[in-house]
């Protein structure tokens, strides 16, 4: 918990020191957007900094559970996700090696930046859950069963939903004008992997252990991480690009297609990455080894 918070608290000293700099005037031109956050930008992201770093430092000294506390951090972590939501188009461009003239690294770089300090409030906000509201002193877990499964279940395929949903809505509205390519092929594939695959693996036995099918790897354990970070990663990406897309749409920001389809598809999404998100957390609980104290 301490290493955590020093790293928050470093975090919101060099980034929000960046981010003053920039605000008082020196921030380079970003392009093509204009700004390298969204939603908060100029004083509000250094509020947002200067926010992440008491919150790390309440985390650390508050030796009970406050519900409110607890709250404020997640917050704190999503608004930054939020801020930092053009990074789900060029992550998913730079795995498709498709990024196009108009990426700019140094624009990049900040909201990688701003999303590792979500990353690591995040974490440190996970910590103070388990040390106050466990019964065991060694894995802070509570003698209360997880009862997760079911919903979990429910939102992986509620996840698969808003995968065909999107699909749906594009093949109504057309495909009359949408670029081809292998870049977009490759698209269209990860997204079949990411939101068909991914949250069935995640509430269904074949996603512990590899698949008879899966040569040389059949009968063995999953890496955990390996469904953990996509899950956890996209889920959030997805939540909070569409969600800030969302919030312009509904400020009346001019766009090329319509008010119908963008309300239905970015809904979509965002019920896709809200079932991943749950289902991330279900398979978290339900694969973590078990405490050599308490034995659960």
């Amino acid at each position: 918990m301490r290493s955590l918070t020093g790293a928050v608290v470093g975090w919101s000293l060099v980034y929000g020191g960046l981010r003053v700099w920039w605000t008082a005037g020196h921030a380079p031109s970003f392009e093509p957007f204009g700004s390298d956050l969204v939603g908060f930008t100029g004083w509000w992201s250094v509020g947002l900094c200067g926010e992440a770093g008491v919150l790390a430092v309440a985390l650390h000294r508050v030796r009970t559970w406050q519900p409110l506390l607890a709250a404020a951090a997640w917050g704190t972590a999503g608004a930054l996700i939020a801020a930092a939501a053009i990074l789900l188009p060029e992550i998913v461009g730079l795995l498709l090696l498709s990024l196009g003239p108009q990426f700019d690294p140094l624009g990049f770089a900040s909201r990688l930046g701003c999303a590792g300090g979500a990353v690591l409030l995040a974490l440190a906000t996970a910590a103070y859950q388990r040390r106050t509201r466990g019964d065991c002193q060694s894995c802070c877990r509570s003698g209360r069963p997880v009862r997760w499964h079911r919903w979990a279940w429910w939102a992986a395929y509620a996840a698969v939903a808003g995968l065909v949903a999107r699909f749906v809505v594009q093949a109504v509205a057309g495909f009359d004008g949408m670029a081809q390519g292998p870049s977009i092929i490759g698209l269209e594939v990860g997204m079949l992997l990411a939101g068909g695959l991914l949250p069935l693996a995640l509430v269904h036995r074949w996603g512990r252990v590899w698949p008879r099918w899966v040569p040389l790897l059949a009968g063995r354990t999953i890496p955990r991480l390996l469904l953990l970070i996509p899950g956890f990663g996209l889920g959030a990406g997805l939540v909070a690009y569409f969600g800030m897309g969302l919030l312009q749409v509904a400020s009346g920001v001019d766009s090329e297609f319509s008010l119908t389809f963008l309300l239905t598809a970015m809904s979509a999404y965002i019920v896709w990455g809200l079932g991943l998100l749950v289902a991330s957390t279900d398979y978290h609980l339900r694969t973590r080894r078990s405490c050599v104290q308490c034995g659960r």
